[in-house]
């Protein structure tokens, strides 16, 4: 009986199978070990799984057994406030955010297409970001607005992974678009001589498509695993539908969402900014060199102005997305969000472009022609 122990254990070590299985058994543990206790260190046990206080208007999650679990076919999207007199406050100041920021953007992009003098690499990447200013916007204020004026709350499966795929493309490009043109402003600023030979037409292009690309790459990883999760509630305590708010919805296991969300969110959150604030250093350094007091604190101040919308922008996503779970409060995330999403957008087309000599002079003409189309372009 031993001997035939013996005879099998070694027919099973020489298998080529067995080794495979055995060595693929062995990476499954190595790697999920460690990413499970990525996820747990960030969800503390006496804090809530969806990370963040519960309120008076929200039901609290408590997780069923796989058998109970069903799929939700719409889902009712609380918004910023329960209270009707704040709902018309920031109904109203919603409202003038975004027709502000879609305004000055639309104006922004018919300017530089209009204008032959605009057509250079910094006021391509300016039109870019106008045009995924207006998209990141509108994928999730109108609704917002139409709900209001209707009574609605409530979103479809389908409409509320589509509003979460095109938020987080759109945002994820603008995130990366930004760093482009902080890259653009340095080699403007500190290699001029050398600037329309790097900055060439096919380099343009690439730093706008591949934004493009890897924006709706990662924004379908992460669709397409929400679309596997099952959800114990169908009530998002936020105005749209964005991804942390349903992974915390979720009774699924979601330690593959989480972890995707900081493997794949951190090089275009973090690494953009690194990026920009490595441009601007030189930069900054570059424009203390100028001579006149005048030219300098005219530099100073539009740089300044960049990076605080820069800031603004970056550090409330890092806010909302990056920080452990312990220091979320619904008010806190949805103040946030309401900068990344509304705020900035609307101060964008105002910071880069009213504070452009060329491209102000490019909106005069623009407003003031009774015919601008028919200008040659």
């Amino acid at each position: 009986m031993e001997e035939q122990l013996k005879d099998a254990k070694k027919k099973q070590l020489g298998n080529p199978e067995a080794k495979l299985e055995n060595l693929t058994f062995f990476l499954i543990k190595f790697y999920t070990i460690p990413i499970a206790l990525l996820i747990q260190a960030r969800k503390p046990d006496k804090i809530p799984k969806w990370g963040f206080q519960a309120d008076e208007h929200m039901e609290p999650l408590h997780c069923l057994d796989m058998d109970n679990q069903t799929q939700v076919s719409e889902f009712i999207l609380l918004g910023l406030s329960q209270q009707p007199l704040q709902r018309q406050v920031f109904f109203s100041l919603s409202c003038i955010l975004y027709l502000s920021g879609c305004l000055g953007n639309l104006l922004t992009i018919l300017a530089i297409i209009l204008d032959p003098h605009l057509h250079s690499p910094m006021y391509f990447f300016l039109s870019n970001l106008s045009l995924l200013d207006i998209c990141f916007t509108s994928t999730t204020i109108p609704k917002m607005l139409v709900n209001h004026l209707c009574g609605l709350t409530t979103i479809s499966f389908s409409a509320c992974l589509a509003q979460m795929y095109f938020f987080i493309t759109f945002g994820a490009a603008d995130s990366m678009l930004l760093s482009a043109m902080a890259y653009d402003r340095y080699l403007a600023i500190c290699s001029p001589l050398h600037y329309m030979t790097i900055m060439s037409v096919l380099r343009c292009t690439l730093l706008v498509v591949i934004p493009w690309i890897s924006a709706n790459l990662i924004s379908m990883v992460h669709t397409i695993l929400m679309s596997h999760l099952s959800f114990c509630t169908n009530r998002i305590p936020h105005f749209f539908c964005d991804i942390n708010a349903l992974i915390k919805l979720s009774c699924s296991d979601t330690q593959v969402n989480e972890m995707l969300v900081l493997v794949l969110g951190g090089p275009v959150v973090l690494i953009s900014f690194v990026c920009i604030m490595a441009s601007y250093t030189p930069i900054a350094v570059t424009v203390w060199k100028v001579p006149s007091v005048q030219g300098r604190w005219k530099a100073f101040s539009t740089c300044g102005s960049h990076l605080c919308v820069v800031c603004l922008f970056y550090g409330t996503i890092i806010g909302v997305y990056f920080n452990p779970a312990s220091t979320h409060t619904t008010q806190r995330d949805m103040a946030a969000t309401v900068m990344y999403t509304m705020v900035t957008p609307m101060l964008n087309p105002f910071i880069y472009g009213l504070r452009n000599r060329d491209l102000k002079g490019a909106l005069q003409k623009l407003l003031l022609s009774k015919n601008p189309f028919a200008q040659p372009l």
